[in-house]
């Protein structure tokens, strides 16, 4: 399953080429590598930076109007919701792709069902297990889909987080578990299903990532490829789902000039929403992603908290802080670990020079 990546390119001894023109290289091989991971570390910076606030922007703007439509409104219909936005989505890119804005690449077809399927699955998991659990449950299902995700791509992909990476990881999943979960009512049905969507919605992130790198294709090719297939599975599981979390079909819902309008918007928005995810994962890594999504969780909860005058204990308050400072604390680790990988990468020569003479 794991993807290898290449090995570092080795510089010729110094035996080979005599010690002037060896230091000689070293020398300018450094400048070279300043000159290289430098400029370009810093466009990449610029355009994680760019990845990461376009998400936190879209998905808080999105909650917002689902919120507003949802409890307000009264459209309960949140998987043909959800159906709608990959149709919008994947129309939208194919808009773009007409007018040059895109350009199109191939995929086997084989791996893109399995992911696209595997996603729309994970979504209809996810909303089963809202439906089947208590709030406080389903948001331990949320938390659990980060240490899922460390153990499968440390088990099956090779990837090491260091100690301090899971420290701070741990500490922000206790700020997000302070500051969210309320009540854990347990029934069999509803653990069975949130186990489902854990270990879905794990591998579909994971696979994000790792398809885009095994192609050889940008996040915006693989929403381009993917987001038709994703529509179909969430159409056909949307209507009976839905009928079985809240009961009739969005068919028959009765479809006010506000409930269209709302309903439009947060499809437009979601067009954001998915290329920010696929454009977050396929630049960070989807513990990553997780971890952003929690920091939008608890931007929603402060905008309710100081905003719309929502109840807020303590517990709430010091909950979101302890998330805020675990964000802060891996966006930092990770930041040190990847230098230090990076720096890694680079092989000095072996000194055979004066083995050589004798």
């Amino acid at each position: 399953m794991s993807n290898r990546l290449g090995a570092g390119k080795h510089i010729p001894s110094a035996d080979t080429w005599g010690v002037s023109e060896h230091l000689a290289l070293r020398s300018d091989n450094s400048k070279s590598n300043k000159r290289k991971y430098g400029g370009k570390g810093d466009m990449t910076d610029i355009g994680t930076v760019g990845a990461l606030g376009l998400s936190v922007v879209s998905s808080v703007s999105i909650v917002i109007v689902n919120k507003y439509l949802i409890s307000t409104l009264g459209y309960r219909y949140v998987t043909f919701l959800t159906a709608l936005h990959q149709i919008v989505t994947a129309g939208a890119l194919r808009v773009a792709s007409k007018v040059g804005l895109l350009e199109p690449k191939a995929i086997d077809r084989g791996a893109l069902l399995r992911f696209s399927v595997l996603n729309g699955v994970s979504i209809g998991f996810l909303n089963l297990s809202l439906g089947f659990n208590s709030v406080g449950f389903y948001q331990m299902t949320k938390l659990a889909i980060i240490p899922c995700t460390v153990f499968i791509q440390t088990s099956f992909y090779g990837k090491v987080f260091s100690t301090r990476v899971k420290a701070c990881l741990g500490v922000l999943l206790g700020g997000v578990a302070i500051a969210t979960i309320t009540d854990l009512q347990l029934n069999a049905l509803g653990a069975t299903l949130s186990f489902c969507a854990v270990v879905t919605t794990c591998v579909s992130q994971i696979w994000t990532n790792t398809m885009q790198k095994q192609y050889g294709i940008t996040s915006t090719q693989l929403l381009f490829a993917a987001s038709p297939f994703m529509a179909a599975t969430l159409s056909i599981i949307a209507v009976p789902l839905d009928n079985a979390l809240v009961g009739g079909t969005p068919i028959d819902f009765e479809y006010t000039t506000a409930v269209t309008c709302v309903a439009i918007l947060s499809c437009l928005i979601a067009v954001a929403v998915n290329f920010s995810t696929f454009l977050v994962i396929g630049k960070c890594d989807a513990v990553t992603y997780q971890v952003l999504g929690h920091l939008k969780t608890m931007l929603v909860l402060a905008f309710g908290f100081f905003m719309l005058n929502n109840p807020a204990s303590m517990r709430n308050i010091g909950g979101i802080l302890c998330a805020l400072l675990g964000m802060m604390a891996y966006g930092y680790c990770e930041n040190l670990d990847k230098k230090q990988a990076e720096a890694s990468k680079i092989v000095l020569p072996s000194n055979d020079y004066g083995k050589s003479q004798q």
